[in-house]
């Protein structure tokens, strides 16, 4: 276990340096002139000599990268993130500031589109065939192929313009003091976002379900149950939603990137003010400080959620616990043993007619008798 949480920390401090490095050197060949973009092109033509140059060092535009990124990192290394340029606050005070605003939006994203996902699949996959899974396959099939900023729109138009259900954008009511917003009030303006981030990682989640509850329907140990008599949906509920677990659970933590991708579109159609819309404004304006901080945190947060995923992989199926060692086959967790029986195969004796082996579904043939030794 020491070994695995110490090759696990070596590898966030390796993806940490490596995120940073991307994000300097892609602002630094960014043809984006932070000077021009800040403070405007009519502005810094009136400006004299001794202002431009002033400014030029203040945002670090004349600095080479390598020297910009060694005096960030040694910053960051004391706990100082530097100093968003076009905020100007610390880049630790932005983020804080507009984190909630993005954990909320993304956490009610992830669940809803998690358990809605999961729940179509698994009755799409119920329904083969049918009219049910013709519904479900067709509606994953148009929003998988939608951007999620066009939903965005769509969803602002029709709710927000023509219905006027939801507010315009902001996560509170314009005019109102922050002493006075309720909780009501900001679910009331998250609720959009919330619905078009859902609306869209559903399509995914629901696919993948799909295609494996298909496969487990197809499988010898529910082929076993159905034969003694057990319903299609019941040999599924009791015997097939626990070999759905692992594949829905590496799932839904790898939705966590896609959810924090395509919270940046959303944030920026619905004007809500989160980490997405302000690594847009950071992008725009070269603020390298606060773009290079942003990425830090979100893939820290995508890294968190696969490492949960692996540790709830222990809870689920004991046999994937990490080994002693730390290392097994690369991942840190031991496979199971070959002669291991599927955990949510049913047990009992075969119906007549049946033979007693399954084909690998986890059932032992019986052992042959002494008069059948001597035939």
């Amino acid at each position: 276990m020491i070994k695995y949480v110490a090759s696990q920390f070596g590898r966030f401090v390796l993806l940490m340096v490596a995120v940073a490095v991307v994000t300097f050197a892609l602002v630094s060949l960014s043809p984006v002139d932070p000077l021009q973009a800040n403070v405007g092109q009519a502005a810094l033509l009136s400006m004299s000599e001794e202002k431009r140059a002033a400014l030029a060092a203040y945002w670090g535009a004349g600095t080479p990268m390598h020297e910009r990124f060694l005096a960030w990192l040694a910053g960051l290394i004391q706990g100082d993130m530097g100093t968003s340029l076009r905020y100007n606050a610390p880049v630790l005070d932005v983020i804080a500031a507009r984190a909630g605003n993005s954990l909320a939006l993304m956490g009610v994203a992830w669940v809803v589109s998690g358990v809605l996902g999961f729940g179509l699949g698994v009755a799409a996959a119920l329904a083969e065939g049918r009219l049910l899974d013709r519904v479900v396959r067709g509606y994953c099939f148009v929003l998988a192929a939608s951007p999620t900023f066009w939903v965005g729109l769509l969803l602002l138009m029709v709710f927000s313009v023509g219905l006027g259900w939801f507010p315009m954008g902001f996560s509170v009511p314009v005019g109102v003091a922050a002493a006075d917003v309720t909780f009501a009030d900001a679910l009331h303006h998250m609720a959009l976002p919330a619905i078009t981030l859902s609306v869209v990682g559903v399509a995914n989640v629901a696919l993948h379900t799909r295609a494996k509850a298909v496969d487990v329907l197809a499988s010898d140990y529910v082929r076993f149950a159905r034969a003694r008599g057990a319903s299609r949906t019941g040999a599924m509920l009791r015997h097939g939603l626990r070999n759905l677990a692992l594949p829905a659970i590496t799932l839904q933590f790898a939705q966590i990137a896609e959810i924090f991708g395509g919270s940046v579109l959303v944030e920026e159609v619905f004007s809500y003010p989160g980490l997405g819309q302000a690594a847009v404004t950071a992008g725009l304006g070269g603020d390298v400080a606060l773009l290079a901080g942003i990425a830090l945190v979100s893939a820290a947060f995508v890294f968190a959620g696969n490492l949960a995923a692996n540790l709830i992989y222990g809870l689920v199926d004991p046999r994937m616990r990490p080994t002693q060692s730390g290392h097994a086959g690369g991942s840190g967790f031991s496979p199971p043993a070959p002669d291991a029986a599927t955990p949510s195969a049913p047990t009992g004796g075969t119906p007549s007619g049946q033979p007693a082996s399954t084909g690998g579904a986890g059932f032992s043939p019986p052992a042959p008798d002494d008069e059948g030794r001597r035939l």
